[in-house]
């Protein structure tokens, strides 16, 4: 199948937006997390959060895709666990869709595979936003893990963490590896979606509870009723999905179990019931989670300001990368600086490990200079 230009446009445009962005929006303020983690914080989730108006308004605007959202929605600001069942490489990127009219974008971090951090532009900006990678081994994750979540309750930022329990996405491939597994454990098969790995789950919640920095747990349900595109591959094709279905199911941290095995048990329910949910989608006509296409709560944004958000976001993007490319052709002293800056991405990658390791660091030196200050104030 030959390349789609629509494909290549979203791509190349979302490219380029990351990577100068990273450079020439996220670079400056690089500095002030030296200075105070917690502002830097502050700042750069609000600079992450326009670019990922970008997707959404590409998808909406550009290609026509359809959103549907039906069940509870969110409490806007609340700080939650997003838990979402992975049935393409992109849902993660898709879901941005939903957030942007039931929350705040800003809000988000992604659990994800520490392998995504090296892409030059994308792995750059996921760094700055304080992305949580894993290795997927919980031997080497746990502590990254703990560190990473101590560090948002530190911080009191409110947070939404989406984490994919099954791991991976839906392929015939790793659906015959949950067979297998169901198989091993007496468990049902699945259709729809895999067994999920509910480790990482139930330390993620107990975590955030112990650090009072959790309200909720959002469960979410996502389905494509007409095409699926399975892979980034997929877009380059120009093949969008046509409609993207969200299903939410909010849990206040009251009504969770308060032991980890309880915890997992009542995750691998909430699994169980996805494949009964997405057997009721994919079986009726028209498909959808709801016959009425409605969301029992209202969104946080109407859909004047979703609309006037998302082209905003057009403009805003085309024009600055439009400025940056003008600039490095133009401009020998942002060329300059534009290599500086690629320079220190590469050697910091190399060095320290990612942005996120610096940040962490960061905050224990201030954290630990708070704490001598205050003992000394003690013995006066």
């Amino acid at each position: 199948m030959a390349v789609s230009a629509r494909g290549l446009y979203f791509v190349v445009t979302l490219f380029l937006g990351s990577f100068f962005g990273s450079i020439f929006m996220l670079g400056p303020v690089l500095p002030l997390m030296f200075l105070s983690p917690a502002w830097y914080r502050w700042i750069t989730d609000r600079i992450v959060a326009t670019w990922l108006t970008l997707p959404v308004s590409l998808l909406e605007l550009v290609f026509g895709v359809k959103v549907v959202i039906t069940g509870d929605g969110f409490v806007p600001g609340e700080r939650s666990v997003i838990i979402m069942n992975h049935r393409t490489r992109l849902d993660w990127m898709f879901l941005w869709c939903c957030l942007l009219r039931y929350s705040y974008l800003r809000l988000e971090k992604i659990c994800l595979k520490a392998a995504l951090k090296s892409v030059p532009g994308f792995g750059w900006a996921m760094q700055v936003a304080c992305f949580v990678f894993i290795q997927r081994r919980w031997t080497e994750d746990k502590k990254h893990m703990e560190n990473m979540l101590d560090y948002f309750c530190d911080i009191r930022e409110p947070l939404q963490l989406l984490l994919f329990p099954e791991g991976t996405d839906l392929t015939e491939n790793t659906r015959q590896k949950s067979d297998a597994f169901a198989a091993q454990n007496n468990l049902p098969k699945f259709e729809y979606v895999l067994h999920p790995r509910t480790t990482g789950f139930t330390f993620i919640v107990d975590r955030l509870r112990k650090g009072d920095n959790l309200d909720a747990v959002h469960d979410i349900t996502v389905a494509y009723p007409k095409n699926i595109p399975q892979t980034e591959r997929h877009l380059i094709l120009g093949l969008f999905p046509r409609e993207i279905h969200f299903h939410v199911r909010r849990y206040p941290v009251t009504m969770l179990p308060s032991s980890s095995s309880d915890l997992e048990s009542w995750c691998r329910d909430r699994w169980a019931e996805k494949e009964a949910r997405l057997h009721d989608f994919y079986s009726a006509q028209p498909r959808g989670f709801d016959r009425d296409g409605i969301a029992r709560v209202p969104p946080c944004k109407t859909e004047l300001r979703v609309a006037l958000i998302k082209a905003a976001s057009l403009l805003y993007w085309s024009s600055f990368i439009a400025l940056c490319l003008t600039g490095l052709w133009l401009w020998p002293p942002f060329r300059l600086y534009f290599l500086v800056m690629v320079g220190v991405y590469v050697a910091q990658q190399k060095l320290i490990g990612g942005l996120e390791l610096l940040e962490l660091s960061c905050h224990r030196y201030w954290k630990s200079m708070a704490a001598g200050v205050g003992e000394k104030e003690k013995m006066k």
